[in-house]
């Protein structure tokens, strides 16, 4: 697959990456598809100036491959769907389109993998959440095959705050605990 590093996203100069790709209809269920530029921007400088929320580019030997943002439950509107657990991270991934020499088999895994391995790790998490709308089958797919456990289907409610709003999203609840994909005395790699 080649080297995957995580960097932080910064909002300005990589506006033209993030826009086209979370306002693509791929993309539809991250739900910004009608955003503008600027709107792009403001959501990602929000983001950015967060404790609870982070958003990280996933670079391929260079070149962007996926989005990837963690969050606190605890600060985040899945709180309210089911009981967070000491060392419970929130994980959103969109994998970006493929381009030249990727996009080969087993690629989604291998970055959704270098993902968990990163979040359970480096981070030291117990706990992966994730929380994909129920009408995406792909993804709850994906994530079955890397070892997700499936939770309840939930509502996540509204959010209407000053500069952010987020829909009402009906969301299938996964759960990806450290132990199982790392048990004790494993080495991990990333």
């Amino acid at each position: 697959m080649g080297t995957v590093r995580v960097v932080p996203v910064d909002p300005e100069a990589d506006l033209d990456v993030l826009h086209h790709w979370v306002t693509a209809e791929r993309a539809r269920f991250w739900g910004m598809g009608g955003f503008t530029r600027e709107q792009v921007l403001e959501t990602y400088r929000h983001l950015g100036s967060l404790d609870t929320h982070h958003a990280y580019l996933a670079v391929v030997d260079g070149e962007p491959a996926a989005l990837f943002q963690t969050y606190e439950p605890e600060a985040d509107r899945v709180s309210e769907c089911y009981a967070v657990e000491p060392g419970d991270i929130g994980v959103h991934l969109l994998i970006g389109p493929p381009s030249e020499g990727v996009g080969r088999a087993g690629y989604s895994s291998a970055l959704l993998k270098a993902f968990t391995t990163y979040v359970l790790r480096v981070l030291d998490r117990r706990r992966v959440v994730v929380e994909p709308d129920v009408r995406n089958e792909r993804a709850v797919a994906r994530l079955l095959r890397q070892g997700f456990v499936l939770g309840p289907p939930v509502v996540l409610p509204e959010v209407d705050l000053p500069g952010v709003y987020l829909p009402e999203k009906e969301a299938q609840l996964a759960f990806l605990h450290r132990d199982r994909v790392h048990p004790r005395g494993a080495a991990g790699e990333l």
